[in-house]
């Protein structure tokens, strides 16, 4: 199949699906901030709403009926909007440090990008994490071969993932229409979601992403069976 004749964009999230092998960076960032106040956060726990806007990701877990019981205990009352703000600045700079320590790109990625330009596709991307938490993901992506021609981040559109927005917003900016020749590319439920509410082709990974969890060095080792 010529895949010109069926599509003209693929849009790839970021951590999970293109960088980031497991998705780690946003695990540990959440576990430190949520321990800063002392809620031992679970790994499961902090990976359930992965893909969703960051600010979105902590509301979320602070809605959490166990996360909740724990701030309780650890602090005295239940969390309030104003602890949920306070969480969230908190996490940006930690977010940022372990987005910058996990941009390297996954195997096959820079290959698939080029394999898809070839055949006369534009290539863009969106991401739970703010533009300001990106940058050096950007520069890091950049060094390796992998600049996208469009960039969606969370906080730049009404609403986040699952909804279909940031979506809506590459095609827009890109002029690509209808939906149906769009592609979208996510490791997380949150983004698989957003795919099919767009109307996309919505193409879920698996061993790199956030289902998974592991390094790419932790699931080789994992016995074949």
């Amino acid at each position: 199949m010529n895949l010109k004749e069926r599509f003209d964009l693929v849009i790839f999230d970021w951590a999970g699906t293109m960088v980031d092998f497991g998705c780690r960076a946003p695990v540990h960032a959440l576990i430190e901030a949520f321990g800063r106040h002392g809620v031992a956060l679970t790994e499961h726990a902090a990976r359930r709403d992965m893909g969703r806007a960051k600010a979105d990701h902590v509301r979320a877990l602070l809605a959490d009926a166990r996360t909740s019981a724990a701030w309780i205990a650890a602090n005295g009352a239940t969390p309030t909007a104003h602890d949920a703000d306070a969480l969230i600045a908190e996490l940006g700079p930690l977010m940022r440090t372990q987005a910058a320590q996990s941009a390297t790109l996954i195997d096959g990625a820079h290959a698939a990008v080029e394999m898809l330009r070839a055949a006369g596709l534009k290539v863009a991307s969106s991401t739970g994490y703010t533009r300001e938490m990106m940058t050096p993901v950007l520069e890091q992506a950049a060094a390796q071969g992998y600049v996208p021609d469009h960039l969606v981040c969370s906080g730049e559109t009404p609403q986040g993932r699952p909804s279909p927005l940031m979506i809506y917003k590459a095609c827009a900016e890109l002029g690509v229409w209808p939906l149906s020749r769009v592609i979208k590319v996510d490791d997380a439920e949150a983004g698989v979601a957003e795919g099919r509410a767009a109307g996309c082709l919505t193409v879920g990974v698996a061993a790199s992403g956030n289902g998974v969890g592991l390094t790419a060095a932790a699931l080789a080792a994992l016995p074949a069976q």
